[in-house]
Protein backbone atom coordinates (compact mmCIF):
# COMPACT_ATOMS: atom_id res chain seq x y z
CA UNK A 1 0.00 0.00 0.00
CA UNK A 2 2.88 2.35 0.80
CA UNK A 3 4.04 2.00 -2.82
CA UNK A 4 0.62 3.08 -4.05
CA UNK A 5 0.90 6.31 -2.06
CA UNK A 6 4.61 6.93 -2.63
CA UNK A 7 6.69 8.50 -5.39
CA UNK A 8 6.18 5.48 -7.69
CA UNK A 9 2.39 5.54 -7.40
CA UNK A 10 1.96 6.29 -11.14
CA UNK A 11 4.12 3.35 -12.22
CA UNK A 12 1.79 1.01 -14.19
CA UNK A 13 3.15 -2.04 -12.39
CA UNK A 14 2.53 -0.43 -8.99
CA UNK A 15 -0.98 0.66 -10.03
CA UNK A 16 -1.81 -2.86 -11.18
CA UNK A 17 -0.50 -4.47 -7.98
CA UNK A 18 -2.35 -2.02 -5.73
CA UNK A 19 -5.60 -2.54 -7.62
CA UNK A 20 -5.21 -6.32 -7.48
CA UNK A 21 -4.13 -6.77 -3.87
CA UNK A 22 -5.39 -3.71 -2.00
CA UNK A 23 -8.14 -1.62 -3.51
CA UNK A 24 -9.91 -4.10 -5.77
CA UNK A 25 -10.58 -1.13 -8.07
CA UNK A 26 -9.89 2.55 -8.38
CA UNK A 27 -7.15 4.50 -6.67
CA UNK A 28 -5.67 4.03 -3.21
CA UNK A 29 -6.11 6.52 -0.39
CA UNK A 30 -4.45 7.11 2.95
CA UNK A 31 -7.18 5.27 4.90
CA UNK A 32 -6.06 2.01 3.27
CA UNK A 33 -2.52 2.24 4.66
CA UNK A 34 -1.77 -0.65 6.98
CA UNK A 35 -4.76 -2.67 5.81
CA UNK A 36 -4.55 -6.23 7.13
CA UNK A 37 -4.46 -9.31 4.94
CA UNK A 38 -6.57 -12.27 6.10
CA UNK A 39 -5.00 -15.26 7.78
CA UNK A 40 -6.38 -18.19 9.73
CA UNK A 41 -4.60 -20.32 12.31
CA UNK A 42 -6.00 -23.67 13.44
CA UNK A 43 -5.14 -24.77 16.98
CA UNK A 44 -5.46 -28.09 18.76
CA UNK A 45 -6.64 -28.54 22.35
CA UNK A 46 -3.13 -27.79 23.58
CA UNK A 47 -3.18 -24.44 21.73
CA UNK A 48 -0.60 -25.65 19.22
CA UNK A 49 -0.85 -24.42 15.64
CA UNK A 50 -1.77 -27.37 13.42
CA UNK A 51 -2.57 -25.55 10.17
CA UNK A 52 -2.53 -22.05 8.74
CA UNK A 53 -4.12 -20.35 5.76
CA UNK A 54 -3.12 -16.95 4.31
CA UNK A 55 -4.48 -14.81 1.48
CA UNK A 56 -2.82 -12.31 -0.88
CA UNK A 57 -5.84 -10.04 -1.24
CA UNK A 58 -8.12 -8.94 1.59
CA UNK A 59 -11.30 -9.38 -0.49
CA UNK A 60 -10.49 -13.01 -1.36
CA UNK A 61 -10.40 -15.47 1.50
CA UNK A 62 -11.18 -19.04 2.53
CA UNK A 63 -14.60 -19.78 3.92
CA UNK A 64 -14.71 -21.52 7.29
CA UNK A 65 -16.31 -24.57 5.70
CA UNK A 66 -13.58 -24.84 3.05
CA UNK A 67 -10.92 -24.74 5.78
CA UNK A 68 -12.71 -27.55 7.62
CA UNK A 69 -12.94 -29.56 4.38
CA UNK A 70 -9.19 -29.06 3.84
CA UNK A 71 -8.60 -30.53 7.28
CA UNK A 72 -10.80 -33.54 6.56
CA UNK A 73 -13.73 -32.44 8.72
CA UNK A 74 -16.26 -31.66 5.98
CA UNK A 75 -19.30 -33.95 6.19
CA UNK A 76 -21.65 -34.57 3.28
CA UNK A 77 -24.88 -32.56 3.83
CA UNK A 78 -28.35 -33.95 3.31
CA UNK A 79 -28.61 -32.23 -0.11
CA UNK A 80 -25.47 -33.93 -1.44
CA UNK A 81 -25.81 -35.54 -4.88
CA UNK A 82 -25.29 -39.30 -5.15
CA UNK A 83 -24.36 -41.10 -8.36
CA UNK A 84 -23.60 -44.79 -8.89
CA UNK A 85 -21.80 -46.56 -11.72
CA UNK A 86 -20.94 -50.22 -12.27
CA UNK A 87 -17.65 -49.70 -10.45
CA UNK A 88 -18.17 -47.11 -7.71
CA UNK A 89 -20.50 -44.79 -5.81
CA UNK A 90 -20.06 -41.01 -5.81
CA UNK A 91 -21.24 -38.34 -3.41
CA UNK A 92 -20.70 -34.73 -4.49
CA UNK A 93 -21.26 -31.53 -2.51
CA UNK A 94 -19.79 -28.08 -1.99
CA UNK A 95 -18.24 -26.87 1.23
CA UNK A 96 -20.65 -23.89 1.15
CA UNK A 97 -24.23 -23.71 -0.07
CA UNK A 98 -24.05 -19.90 -0.34
CA UNK A 99 -21.04 -17.96 -1.64
CA UNK A 100 -20.10 -14.45 -2.68
CA UNK A 101 -17.44 -12.78 -4.79
CA UNK A 102 -14.08 -13.21 -3.08
CA UNK A 103 -14.89 -16.56 -1.49
CA UNK A 104 -12.43 -19.42 -1.74
CA UNK A 105 -14.45 -22.61 -1.29
CA UNK A 106 -14.23 -26.33 -2.12
CA UNK A 107 -16.03 -28.79 -4.36
CA UNK A 108 -15.87 -32.29 -2.92
CA UNK A 109 -16.21 -35.72 -4.51
CA UNK A 110 -16.38 -38.70 -2.16
CA UNK A 111 -15.67 -41.93 -4.04
CA UNK A 112 -16.39 -45.45 -2.81
CA UNK A 113 -15.10 -48.23 -5.12
CA UNK A 114 -17.30 -51.31 -5.27
CA UNK A 115 -16.11 -54.47 -3.54
CA UNK A 116 -13.08 -55.90 -5.33
CA UNK A 117 -12.64 -52.80 -7.50
CA UNK A 118 -9.83 -50.25 -7.59
CA UNK A 119 -9.23 -47.03 -9.52
CA UNK A 120 -5.85 -45.59 -10.38
CA UNK A 121 -4.12 -42.86 -8.41
CA UNK A 122 -1.57 -40.27 -9.60
CA UNK A 123 1.63 -42.02 -10.58
CA UNK A 124 -0.06 -44.91 -12.41
CA UNK A 125 1.48 -44.05 -15.76
CA UNK A 126 -0.01 -46.87 -17.84
CA UNK A 127 -3.62 -46.37 -16.76
CA UNK A 128 -6.27 -43.64 -16.72
CA UNK A 129 -5.83 -41.90 -13.37
CA UNK A 130 -9.00 -40.78 -11.60
CA UNK A 131 -9.38 -37.05 -12.25
CA UNK A 132 -11.79 -34.14 -12.05
CA UNK A 133 -11.85 -31.81 -15.05
CA UNK A 134 -13.81 -28.58 -14.52
CA UNK A 135 -15.30 -26.51 -17.33
CA UNK A 136 -13.76 -23.01 -17.38
CA UNK A 137 -15.95 -20.10 -16.38
CA UNK A 138 -15.34 -16.32 -16.24
CA UNK A 139 -14.11 -15.01 -12.89
CA UNK A 140 -13.69 -18.53 -11.50
CA UNK A 141 -10.25 -19.95 -10.73
CA UNK A 142 -9.68 -23.67 -10.16
CA UNK A 143 -6.68 -24.90 -8.18
CA UNK A 144 -5.14 -28.33 -8.89
CA UNK A 145 -7.26 -31.16 -7.49
CA UNK A 146 -6.08 -32.43 -4.12
CA UNK A 147 -5.66 -36.19 -3.86
CA UNK A 148 -5.32 -38.31 -0.70
CA UNK A 149 -2.52 -40.79 -0.15
CA UNK A 150 -2.87 -43.94 -2.26
CA UNK A 151 -1.80 -47.54 -1.71
CA UNK A 152 0.25 -49.87 -3.88
CA UNK A 153 -1.62 -52.66 -5.65
CA UNK A 154 0.38 -55.72 -6.75
CA UNK A 155 -0.91 -57.46 -9.87
CA UNK A 156 0.88 -60.80 -9.81
CA UNK A 157 0.26 -61.97 -13.43
CA UNK A 158 2.18 -58.92 -14.76
CA UNK A 159 4.47 -58.55 -11.73
CA UNK A 160 3.16 -54.99 -11.62
CA UNK A 161 2.87 -52.54 -8.73
CA UNK A 162 0.75 -49.43 -9.23
CA UNK A 163 -0.77 -46.75 -6.95
CA UNK A 164 -4.52 -47.19 -6.55
CA UNK A 165 -7.54 -46.41 -4.41
CA UNK A 166 -9.45 -49.46 -3.18
CA UNK A 167 -11.09 -47.89 -0.12
CA UNK A 168 -13.37 -44.82 0.04
CA UNK A 169 -11.45 -41.62 -0.72
CA UNK A 170 -12.06 -37.90 -1.27
CA UNK A 171 -11.06 -35.52 -4.05
CA UNK A 172 -11.08 -31.79 -3.22
CA UNK A 173 -11.30 -29.12 -5.89
CA UNK A 174 -10.54 -25.69 -4.43
CA UNK A 175 -12.29 -22.81 -6.20
CA UNK A 176 -11.88 -19.05 -6.05
CA UNK A 177 -14.76 -16.83 -7.10
CA UNK A 178 -12.79 -13.69 -7.87
CA UNK A 179 -13.44 -10.62 -5.76
CA UNK A 180 -12.36 -7.99 -8.28
CA UNK A 181 -14.63 -5.10 -9.18
CA UNK A 182 -15.20 -6.65 -12.61
CA UNK A 183 -16.25 -9.97 -11.06
CA UNK A 184 -18.59 -8.29 -8.59
CA UNK A 185 -20.22 -6.31 -11.40
CA UNK A 186 -20.67 -9.43 -13.54
CA UNK A 187 -22.27 -11.35 -10.65
CA UNK A 188 -24.57 -8.54 -9.55
CA UNK A 189 -28.21 -9.60 -9.75
CA UNK A 190 -27.44 -13.29 -10.19
CA UNK A 191 -29.00 -15.65 -7.67
CA UNK A 192 -26.81 -18.72 -8.15
CA UNK A 193 -23.62 -20.07 -9.66
CA UNK A 194 -23.39 -23.50 -11.29
CA UNK A 195 -20.04 -25.19 -11.87
CA UNK A 196 -19.78 -28.27 -14.05
CA UNK A 197 -17.11 -30.84 -14.76
CA UNK A 198 -16.38 -34.49 -15.45
CA UNK A 199 -15.04 -37.17 -13.16
CA UNK A 200 -12.94 -39.57 -15.24
CA UNK A 201 -11.55 -42.89 -14.10
CA UNK A 202 -10.60 -46.42 -15.11
CA UNK A 203 -11.57 -49.27 -12.80
CA UNK A 204 -10.13 -52.76 -12.57
CA UNK A 205 -10.57 -55.82 -10.40
CA UNK A 206 -8.30 -58.82 -9.91
CA UNK A 207 -9.22 -60.27 -13.29
CA UNK A 208 -9.99 -57.48 -15.73
CA UNK A 209 -9.68 -53.78 -16.48
CA UNK A 210 -12.75 -51.94 -17.72
CA UNK A 211 -13.11 -49.17 -20.26
CA UNK A 212 -12.53 -45.61 -18.98
CA UNK A 213 -15.66 -43.89 -17.69
CA UNK A 214 -16.69 -40.21 -17.69
CA UNK A 215 -19.28 -39.07 -15.13
CA UNK A 216 -20.72 -35.53 -15.48
CA UNK A 217 -20.91 -33.67 -12.15
CA UNK A 218 -22.36 -30.27 -11.23
CA UNK A 219 -22.56 -28.04 -8.18
CA UNK A 220 -24.95 -25.12 -7.71
CA UNK A 221 -24.41 -22.53 -4.96
CA UNK A 222 -26.61 -19.58 -4.04
CA UNK A 223 -24.99 -16.16 -4.50
CA UNK A 224 -25.08 -13.28 -2.05
CA UNK A 225 -23.58 -9.81 -2.23
CA UNK A 226 -20.28 -9.29 -0.40
CA UNK A 227 -20.63 -7.91 3.14
CA UNK A 228 -19.31 -4.35 3.08
CA UNK A 229 -20.13 -3.21 6.59
CA UNK A 230 -19.17 -4.58 9.98
CA UNK A 231 -22.13 -5.92 11.95
CA UNK A 232 -22.93 -3.77 14.95
CA UNK A 233 -22.44 -5.59 18.24
CA UNK A 234 -25.10 -4.99 20.86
Amino acid sequence: MELGLGPDKEDPAVVAEVQKYVTGAGRPNATMAGIAFPGTFMLDRQARVTARFFEDYYVERNTVSSVMASLGDGMAPAEATKVSTAHLDLTTFASDTTISAGNRFSLIVDVSPRRGMHVYAPGASSYRVVSLAMAPQPFVQFSPVRYPASEIYFFKPLDERVPVYQKPFRLIQDVLLEGTAQAQAALQGKESLTLAGNLEYQACDDKACYNPVTVPVTWTMALRAPIRERPQLK
